[in-house]
């Protein structure tokens, strides 16, 4: 149990090492990346739908994330 208390503290310093040591252009494009797929997601009740703006405005930000970020996308 003591290991696994241990391993979880390690693993978030090593998270937040990652997110300090990332640029300011690639937090700020996940931040807008999220708040559109928020807006996305308010906007409908069921299944959400993309339409080709979304996808295009998605994918363009996705492209300025590091690989590995760990953002899910919908």
């Amino acid at each position: 149990m003591a290991v696994r208390l241990i391993y979880l503290v390690f693993r978030r310093l090593i998270g937040w090492l990652q997110l300090v040591a990332r640029s300011s252009a690639a937090k700020d494009a996940e931040i807008l990346m999220l708040r559109h797929e928020l807006a996305v997601l308010r906007r409908q009740v069921a299944r959400p739908r993309f339409c080709w703006a979304d996808r295009a405005i998605l994918a363009g930000l996705a492209r300025l994330l590091p690989k590995g970020s760990g953002v899910l996308t919908i």
